[in-house]
């Protein structure tokens, strides 16, 4: 990946509003994959203190659409056609991980799979699956 593909997914990463809200982060940028982070705040858990699916589907997504933007021209973007979710156990810890990559590249579309993991103490427990779709969109 050249230094203009890095720069794309970080300005669009640092435009996400809603990514900033939930004091997300991207933690690891590769062709094909994209890991982002997101802490357990206060805000962001349910009714019994775990972290809330909310949570876990937003990163899971934006982990997944921009592995598919790492693989598509400087001059397109991507958007989320559909994408299901799997939630396998409670979001215990301090921290999410949402490693998202791509399953297969298109030009029409992009099929893309995130794993999302809680640490706890440094131990990760695969807490989701999501699998979707992306299709590229002309760059505004």
């Amino acid at each position: 990946m050249d230094q203009d593909a890095r720069d794309r997914i970080a300005e669009s990463f640092a435009a996400q509003t809603m990514m900033a809200t939930l004091g997300a982060e991207l933690a690891e940028v590769a062709e094909g994959a994209v890991t982002i982070t997101a802490p357990i705040l206060p805000g962001t858990r349910q009714q019994q203190g775990f972290g809330h699916a909310g949570l876990t589907f937003s990163i899971g997504d934006s982990s997944a659409g921009y592995a598919a933007l790492t693989m598509l021209p400087l001059d397109q973007e991507v958007v989320t056609a559909e994408i299901k979710i799997n939630l396998l156990a409670p979001a215990r810890g301090e921290v999410l991980k949402a490693k998202g990559r791509v399953v297969k590249p298109g030009r029409r579309l992009c099929v893309v799979t995130s794993e999302v993991f809680a640490v706890d103490q440094g131990v990760e427990t695969l807490i989701a699956i999501l699998q979707g779709t992306m299709v590229p969109v002309p760059r505004s």
